[in-house]
């Protein structure tokens, strides 16, 4: 297929296939040359760094945490393989082994851009000091937005909120390295929030639950697990009774067997499966169980306490059964996290520890839970919007669907993997999906007028949206019909803004976002953003581009509306150009040119960067991307403009494209925010 546009045609944009390491490939310093996992590995027979459990010589890998100890205690879930070896730091010219954030986001049809200003709150026991350091160099090795404490995107506190963090320990870091490199990869314009609990016993763990909901989190992930007993009904009620809030926990990793908190019944238990592509199926990949007929692999089964809820209709289990949903979990085909407290960088996990906070993510790309609804019952009125995984075992139980997989529900992987996030919305079984486009983070002074249009679209065509908005600053409000955020700030300060749209099916989605409103904007300067037709809905308005660029074509998206920028694209040496001039008044102290950028490139190598896009301010280059950064969707890139505060610049992006294999560099939602 081609893709067309006003006098031209381009190469179709595609994201090149990616080779598996062949069983017995050697893996050398944790690196390949791409995104594939190691699926076999030359065994060292030796623990991976940071691992303080059991080792599985016959499977090559590690229990991270120790087995529980104690009646009441919980152990993480993760895996290492001990058949990776590991390097340090950020390497551009290789690819981490096992798979990373693009693989998740073509394996389970993700959109990479929505997500913004929802917080998914991973808890833990015990501390990781390397936490957000170790979560920056995973996220700068695949080109995401950074997510720091003083960016406000990151936020690490103990199971009260404070600061003083429990005693640290390598077990339970490398778990909090997998979480957080998981929100990362699914989510990566989501908030995250860390909450360390004391220690391993489910009454502190459960303590810290209560915190990250207390402190605003609508999506939980829980990697740990531990034996059921019969005060977990009363932890039920303690801990995980928060109606509104997505709390997913993993099933396990010792097979066919029920763990607690996996076994709640106002949790989504996740289960786990074996990821691999598959280059003749419509959907490039194919899953199984994770497990086998010897008992290891996801966890499964009836729980001996939890009653069963209303939505689950299995007859095998009088109680609650596990699991509801899963994710990629097999340490053979297993994810790249970089762990370096105790450990040695760059490692590949798996464990139902990976494929909870996958799903966490996955709720949060999804929009805000309703507020009183128990999002665990979303996937079962959508099932239709999940991938049926229908081969594998995790244990022996008479070939029941308790152990092995069925067409539709079994235990091990629920109802399946997601499809996108259909699932994960609230809403009967219409299957109707609203999906509302964030703003971003807004910044504006009191006094000054405000206008601000927010998007939204349904999959489903002829439907009419309705407008909804909590949290708005004084002075504002948004008009239910078009979605346009008006009026006049009255009062200093800074609101959690929360915008929906809901069609006639009474599906709905959401985004969140912070406005802030200040008294002057440094020294008189009026916060706000500069540019013309910033979404360029407006055509060329505003803008000097080279012939074609802004168009409003279906070869390829916009990030929002229907308009954005295409550069190149031609497979052949070609160079588009796109610019606008913008005067930053020397009153502000503060300047950032925001867009939104997706790449995608018929190049299949990942060392050379053969095609370009840079961005420049007058004759200055303040960022450069090229064919090394393509992906699967949109995301959004910050460049700091303060050095030209006060001054008129022409802010100017440049692609060059050489004479073979195109690359199209899509440009959408442009901004430069002052203050």
């Amino acid at each position: 297929m081609q893709l067309t546009s006003p006098g031209r045609i381009r190469r179709a944009v595609r994201r090149a296939a990616v080779a598996v390491l062949a069983t017995g490939a050697l893996v050398t310093g944790g690196m390949v040359a791409a995104a594939s996992p190691s699926v076999a590995g030359t065994p060292t027979g030796t623990a991976a760094t940071g691992a303080t459990g059991t080792v599985s010589s016959a499977q090559h890998t590690a229990h991270l945490c120790a087995a529980p100890a104690t009646p009441g205690a919980m152990s993480c879930l993760a895996l290492a393989r001990t058949d990776v070896m590991h390097s340090l730091g950020i390497s551009p010219a290789a690819t981490p082994s096992g798979y990373g954030p693009t693989d998740l986001q073509s394996a389970y049809a993700l959109p990479s851009s929505a997500g913004a200003g929802a917080t998914v709150a991973i808890v833990d026991a015990q501390d990781d000091p390397s936490a957000e350091a170790d979560l920056g160099t995973y996220r700068s090795q695949y080109g995401l937005p950074a997510c720091t404490t003083s960016n406000g995107c990151f936020k690490k506190v103990n199971q009260t909120g404070g600061t003083s963090y429990p005693t640290a320990d390598s077990g339970w870091a490398g778990e909090i390295s997998l979480d957080l490199d998981m929100v990362s990869a699914v989510c990566p314009q989501c908030h995250i929030l860390l909450v360390e609990a004391t220690s391993a016993s489910m009454a502190d763990l459960g303590t810290a639950v209560n915190e990250a909901v207390s402190l605003g989190a609508k999506y939980v992930s829980n990697s740990y697990g531990g034996s059921e007993d019969s005060s977990d009904t009363t932890s039920d009620t303690q801990y995980f009774n928060h109606p509104g809030v997505a709390i997913t926990v993993s099933s396990g990793d010792s097979g066919y067997g029920a763990e607690y908190p996996a076994s709640s019944r106002y949790v989504t238990a996740v289960g786990g499966t074996s990821l691999s592509r598959s280059s003749g199926t419509t959907r490039g990949w194919t899953e199984k169980v994770w497990g086998s007929t010897t008992g290891d692999g996801a966890g499964s089964g009836c729980s001996a306490y939890d009653a069963k809820p209303s939505w689950q209709t299995d007859t095998g289990c009088t109680k609650r059964t596990v699991a509801d949903v899963s994710a990629v979990a097999d340490p053979a085909t297993g994810l790249a996290v970089y762990d370096s407290y105790q450990a040695s960088g760059w490692q590949v996990y798996g464990g139902t520890s990976a494929s909870s906070p996958i799903i966490a993510s996955v709720y949060a790309l999804a929009g805000t839970p309703a507020a009183g609804s128990t999002p665990a019952s979303y996937p079962y009125a959508h099932t239709s919007a999940l991938n049926d995984v229908t081969t594998g075992t995790n244990g022996s139980c008479g070939s029941s669907y308790l152990c092995t997989a069925k067409a539709g529900y079994d235990g091990p992987t629920g109802l399946g993997t997601p499809n996108g996030t259909a699932a994960f919305t609230n809403g009967g079984s219409t299957g109707n999906t609203v999906t509302v486009t964030s703003p971003g983070n807004q910044s504006t002074q009191v006094g000054t007028a405000v206008s601000l249009q927010v998007h939204a679209t349904d999959s489903a065509s002829g439907q009419t949206l309705t407008y909804s908005a909590s949290g708005l600053p004084a002075g504002l409000s948004i008009n239910a019909s078009s979605g346009l955020i008006s009026g006049t700030p009255t009062t200093a300060g800074s609101s959690s803004v929360t915008v929906s749209a809901k069609d006639s099916t009474n599906a709905t989605g959401s985004a969140s976002f912070t406005w802030t409103v200040t008294t002057s904007g440094g020294g008189g300067c009026t916060a706000g953003q500069l540019l013309a037709n910033p979404g360029f809905e407006s055509g060329a308005t505003g803008w000097t581009a080279s012939s074609g660029v802004i168009d409003n074509s279906t070869g390829a998206p916009a990030h929002s509306g229907s308009y954005k920028a295409w550069l190149d694209g031609y497979g052949a040496t070609h160079t588009d150009t796109l610019s606008q001039s913008v005067t930053i008044p020397a009153t502000c102290t503060s300047a950032n040119l925001t867009f939104y950028l997706y790449v995608t490139s018929d190049e299949t190598t990942t060392t050379t960067a053969y095609d370009k896009l840079t961005v420049a301010a007058g004759t200055t280059t303040v960022a450069s991307y090229s064919n090394l950064n393509k992906g699967t969707g949109y995301v959004q890139r910050t460049v700091s403009l303060t050095p030209y505060i006060g001054k008129t610049v022409v802010l100017k992006f440049t692609g060059t494209e050489d004479a073979s294999l195109q690359t199209s560099f899509l440009i959408d939602d442009t901004a430069v925010n002052v203050s």
